[in-house]
């Protein structure tokens, strides 16, 4: 049985986690109101919880699901198995948050009126944005 780790994140719009996911190749995502139990790559049942969940099955044959569990503050923590943590490390996580950042200044921008004029990344994967705003 594999042991399960929580990490950290600024992440605190479930919307915004969602798309990132996506953009990160998991499209089978659930989302509850409140938090459900996360199973291990058997299909037990375990006692972590989360509200966002990427169930096994949508990950690898003998991994875990994936969680993110909302915290007393708001935000929510990553929930990954010791086993699953070899793929998605903190190396992932990373990328998770660039992708958690581009989604949420990408709505953040069309609120305050701005189009998205140009984009880029360069090979550092910085993303790049160049917007306008019509007075």
């Amino acid at each position: 049985m594999s042991h399960f780790s929580t990490m950290q994140t600024a992440f605190v719009s479930e919307d915004h986690l969602i798309a990132a996911l996506a953009d990160v190749g998991f499209e089978n995502v659930e989302h509850h109101e409140f938090p459900q139990n996360l199973y291990g790559w058997k299909g037990d049942r375990r006692q972590q919880t989360a509200e966002v969940i990427v169930r096994r099955e949508f990950i690898g044959a003998t991994s875990n699901d994936i969680g993110f569990a909302r915290t007393a503050d708001g935000t929510f923590k990553a929930i990954i198995s010791e086993f699953d943590a070899r793929m998605f490390d903190a190396g992932w996580l990373g990328r998770l948050s660039q992708r958690y950042a581009y989604r949420a200044a990408r709505d953040t921008l069309a609120e305050q009126g701005f189009d998205l004029v140009e984009e880029s990344m360069d090979e550092a994967k910085t993303i790049r944005m160049t917007v306008r705003r019509m007075a």
